[in-house]
């Protein structure tokens, strides 16, 4: 009886492991705006419970991730494009396997995408 209890608090303890290893790497995927879908493109890197990354701009320079958080499955984390002054974006996003979903808000309007993780 003690080996299983054993057993299946380290399983349980390893979860958050094996959620933040899934993150690690290249994400793809589109947002739809006015003008059309843009394409996105996300490298992260996890350490624990925090992460780093970052996303590529509009003009196809890379802009780093601030504030990379993960608790399980849920990430959260930042970013600051600059439209003639800094505007910072907060993320919250949830880990499923292949897919995370990411949702942010812009000017108060709230928006919902989801990435792949690429080959």
């Amino acid at each position: 009886m003690k080996t299983t209890a054993l057993v299946l608090a380290l399983l349980l303890a390893s979860l958050p492991a094996f959620a933040t290893q899934g993150l690690d790497g290249k994400w793809t995927g589109s947002i739809d705006t006015p003008n059309g879908p843009v394409q996105l493109t996300y490298e992260f890197k996890s350490n624990g419970k925090t992460f780093t990354g970052s996303t590529v701009g509009p003009d196809g320079m890379p802009i780093p991730l601030e504030n990379g958080k993960i608790d399980g499955n849920t990430i959260s984390f930042s970013l600051t494009l600059n439209f003639g002054q800094p505007t910072t974006f907060n993320y919250t996003g949830v880990l499923a396997g292949e897919e995370l979903t990411l949702h942010s808000e812009f000017m108060g309007q709230p928006f919902d995408f989801k990435l792949r993780k690429a080959n």
